[in-house]
């Protein structure tokens, strides 16, 4: 039985089911799809992959079939009648009604509406058929249908000069070189006909020839559909009829060409050469000895030794400015362009990228024409998207705009260095010697034309792309005004196979350099390193003398010259740090802070020196400011995030280094020196204070004969005391009671650098070799129990040995004291050799700190500069260089305290540092 809760559940569960049922209804019906899952792909299709019977629907992105009697049409978008079928109506797509033309009218009409009889036979559209030189008539003037098409013939006489054109459906003049010719619309024997142009004798012209498009790069050739057509007609009407396009048409294949000339073959630049200097009689343009009238202008000349007087001889007049009233940062670069058929398209300034393949933002793109900014973009490019871009090229003939004095504008034409240019088969711009250099004038970015083959309308087979175009600018040398050189323009192109776009890709690259004559600079380095490395040399003698007479040695020996090598290391990489240092802080002052322009940094391979140097300088030794290191006239410490930001000049980037990190050493060391050591503590004093205090003297001998004194003798005779007695010493010694704490009676002298007797020396090794043989090995020492008594008499010996030689008791081997020579001091040095007596220097300035690593701040100042600018010039990373440093100081510095810690336990007063 069911019971009534069983009912009442079962109730529910239906009520519950009744509006899942009716919410889902009516979600399907307000909101379709959402209460089932949905997937959101589907086949991809291009157009040219549906059938015959199918169109490319463009809103379904997808094939469907066209209606009864249709086909696709030329496009692939929409569905035209069959032949013999004409059109009742069109909407567009598969929307059209087509219908069949009865036996007497087979023919349709042009537009496809009409069916009409036709005179002749019927085309493979179903169109009818007119013979050459005739048009179809299908209507009469008012537009009415005729019952039948005829073919008329055009008047080719004198009368008219008509033919038909090239759609077979109007009668037009026939082209003026047939007319000029033959007076008649055919071009015959003897005259020639070429690139449909119909030419009489041209004399000397060379006869029409295969001229192929050479791909130098790839070294291949073929042969060019575009020159077959056009180079000999274009050639041809500039010679024999001066046309202007044509001439403008026969250069641009010459430059498609790569400006190469061979003068075995008749090619394009041949043809162009044979026309310039066959209308020698013609006047030039702008007086311009390259140009002449009617052609353009694509060379230079070809003379040796032309391209360095044309890029250094005369400076553009006008002047450029960093700062102040007269600031001049702008470079107005304009160009007259041309298409392909000669056709003059505009004057446009290169502002927006217009050689600039890589894409960017406006601002980014036109600052590489702001004068003083090292411009460098680079990128990789899908070859699918140049060939839509530019399917045909577009040429350039480069200008400066300038206003002179007068404020009248100007334009300087700008030379281009084709590194693909081939004279004679030999790539003459790819030489090192400017000298062999062939300059020319118009440039284009990409020819997707001449590697066509048979067909135009075909894809290419060979593309030719400007992959490197630099920009180089030349101080003009000891300029004041900013004065340059014509810009050179250097442009490098590379030939592609096409093969699958889609999947082939080509990097691109735009960039603008600075250059002066670096020469002079390099000769003040030069003479700079010649003196301080002279210098350097000296002092590094000097040291070694000291350290032989420290040591007690008067011959020269391998150990001296080893010695002398480790001494001048050090002091030439003293040399490169102030040489590297010096010119990083000039370049980074006189070109930022720079008015009228002057200078220019250093370029990448001009700087290879300087960093030649930098590693030296580190291989012999052991917030904002970054910006102030990018190569352009600023000298903001910010940078608007949507602006161009320059390469960093590795000269800069050592400059803002080094002055950084000297500005923050002196900051310390002035501080330490002039506020923590005086007032708050001073650690080296301390250390003498405490050895005064625990009645302790130390006695360090650096070298065999030189080392340092610290007299800790108590003036108040010992230091085992209670905190009483020594608290009531120290008032005593505050109020003069008692003898003050130097050496000498009545003065504070505590420290002192010590030059021994070799007679004194030879007693201390006596006592000091006993103290080490009894610290030698274990197993080299007798095991009796009165081995550390023995230790203990030896410490003695040398305790009261030393005591004795300062207390003046050995008569022979006694010690005098005085001051150093201020030249000793400069130097490090000792003039005086201690003889018969040692000599006792007064050191107020704590100079055995030097033994310390607490006294050899500048060395580690210069280490770690060293080591900062080198890991930046690597790597261009001013947190990275930042971070190793530390973590080699952290190293540097664990392995210092636990290489001083084992030292301690294991030597102890073995190390010639004696306690007395």
């Amino acid at each position: 039985m069911v019971t009534g809760q069983q009912r009442a559940g079962v109730a529910m569960a239906l009520r519950s089911s009744w509006a899942a049922a009716a919410v889902t209804v009516f979600l399907q019906w307000v909101l379709p799809g959402v209460s089932q899952a949905q997937t959101f792909s589907f086949p991809f299709r291009q157009p040219e992959t549906c059938g015959r019977g199918q169109y490319f629907d463009i809103s379904a992105l997808s094939c469907a079939p066209c209606g009864a009697h249709q086909r696709q049409d030329a496009r692939g978008t929409s569905c035209v009648c069959l032949p013999g079928f004409q059109m009742i109506s069109n909407n567009g797509g598969a929307d059209i009604i087509c219908k069949k033309c009865p036996e007497d009218k087979k023919g349709v009409t042009t537009d496809g509406w009409n069916c009409i009889s036709c005179p002749g036979g019927l085309t493979a559209e179903g169109k009818c058929h007119c013979p050459p030189g005739h048009i179809l008539v299908e209507r009469d003037v008012n537009g009415a249908l005729l019952s039948q098409a005829t073919c008329k013939l055009c008047d080719g006489t004198e009368n008219s000069f008509t033919v038909a054109n090239a759609l077979g459906n109007r009668c037009v003049r026939c082209e003026p070189t047939f007319i000029n010719t033959s007076r008649s619309c055919a071009c015959l024997e003897p005259n020639t006909l070429t690139g449909g142009l119909c030419f009489s004798s041209t004399g000397n012209f060379p006869p029409p020839m295969i001229s192929p498009a050479r791909y130098g790069e790839l070294g291949m050739s073929i042969t060019s559909e575009w020159f077959a057509r056009y180079l000999h007609s274009s050639a041809a009407a500039c010679w024999v009829y001066a046309n202007l396009t044509s001439c403008q048409a026969l250069g641009n294949i010459c430059v498609m060409n790569m400006n190469s000339y061979n003068s075995a073959t008749f090619d394009a630049c041949r043809l162009f050469q044979f026309v310039f200097e066959n209308t020698a009689g013609l006047r030039t343009v702008h007086s311009v000895s390259f140009w002449r009238q009617n052609l353009p202008w694509l060379f230079y000349g070809d003379q040796l030794g032309l391209a360095p007087q044309i890029l250094t001889t005369t400076p553009l007049p006008s002047n450029f400015s960093f700062k102040g009233q007269n600031q001049n940062t702008q470079m107005k670069f304009v160009a007259a362009s041309y298409d392909v058929r000669g056709n003059f398209l505009k004057w446009q300034t290169l502002e927006g990228g217009v050689l600039q393949l890589c894409p960017d933002t406006e601002t980014r793109l036109n600052a590489a024409y702001s004068f003083g900014t090292t411009y460098q973009q680079d990128c990789v490019i899908p070859v699918s998207k140049i060939l839509t871009d530019f399917p045909t090229p577009i040429f350039f003939d480069l200008y400066l705009e300038y206003t002179d004095e007068n404020q009248h504008q100007y334009i300087w034409a700008l030379p281009v260095l084709n590194l693909n240019l081939q004279h004679n088969k030999i790539f003459v711009n790819q030489d090192s010697n400017s000298g062999k250099w062939l300059l020319t004038r118009r440039i284009f970015l990409v020819d997707a034309l001449s590697g066509r083959e048979n067909d135009l309308g075909n894809q290419p087979r060979l593309i030719r792309i400007a992959t490197r175009i630099s920009l180089s600018i030349h101080l003009v040398p000891n300029t004041k005004k900013g004065n340059i050189y014509p810009p050179l323009i250097t442009i490098g192109y590379s030939d592609i196979d096409v093969k699958d776009p889609n999947s082939q890709f080509v990097k691109v690259s735009f960039s603008v350099k600075y250059e002066m004559n670096q020469e002079e600079a390099r000769i003040q380095t030069d003479i700079a390193l010649g003196v301080l490395g002279g210098l350097a040399v000296l002092t590094s003698l000097l040291k070694t003398a000291g350290w032989k007479r420290r040591i007690g040695s008067p011959m020269i020996d391998l150990q001296t010259v080893m010695k002398f090598m480790v001494y001048y290391a050090g002091d030439l990489t003293n040399v490169f740090v102030i040489i590297t240092v010096a010119t990083g802080l000039y370049w980074l002052i006189f070109f930022k802070a720079q008015k009228a322009v002057s200078v220019f940094l250093p370029t990448p391979t001009q700087e290879e020196r300087f960093v030649t140097f930098v590693g030296c300088a580190f291989a012999l030794k052991v917030v904002g400011f970054k910006n102030l290191a990018l190569m352009d006239s600023s000298s903001s410490l910010s940078r608007d995030p949507s602006s161009y930001i320059a390469p960093y000049s590795r000269i800069l980037r050592y400059a803002v280094s080094s002055a950084l990190w000297l500005v923050i050493g002196m900051i310390q060391i002035v501080f330490f020196a002039v506020f923590y050591e005086r007032f708050i503590e001073d650690k080296i004093r301390q250390f003498v204070d405490l050895c005064s205090m625990s009645n302790i003297s130390v006695f360090l001998l650096s070298h065999k004969c030189f080392g340092y004194y610290i007299h800790g003798r108590s003036v108040h005779g010992h230091a085992d005391t209670n905190m009483e007695e020594m608290n009531t010493n120290l008032k005593r010694e505050a109020e003069n009671l008692c003898s003050q704490r130097g050496l000498v009676p009545n003065t504070e002298g505590q420290t002192f650098q010590i030059a021994i007797s070799s007679q004194m020396r030879q007693h201390y090794d006596r006592i000091h070799e006993t103290l080490t043989r009894k610290n030698g090995p274990a197993r080299l020492l007798s095991s009796s129990a009165s081995t550390f008594e023995q230790s203990i008499k030896a410490y003695n010996t040398m305790n009261k040995f030393l005591g004795s030689f300062i207390d003046h008791v050995h008569k022979d081997m006694d010690y005098f004291i005085k001051d150093k020579l201020l030249l000793e001091k400069i130097l490090g040095i000792e003039f005086m050799e201690p003889m018969e007596k040692s000599i006792f220097y007064n050191d107020d300035g704590y100079s055995f700190s030097s033994v310390l690593y607490y006294g050899n701040e500048a060395t580690l100042l210069i280490y770690d500069l060293l080591f900062f600018c080198v890991v930046d010039l690597a790597c261009q990373n001013f947190i990275l260089a930042a971070f190793l440093t530390y973590l080699q100081q952290e190293v540097f510095k664990f392995i210092r305290n636990t290489v001083g810690q084992k030292n301690l336990a294991s030597k102890t007063l073995v190390d010639q540092r004696f306690l007395i």
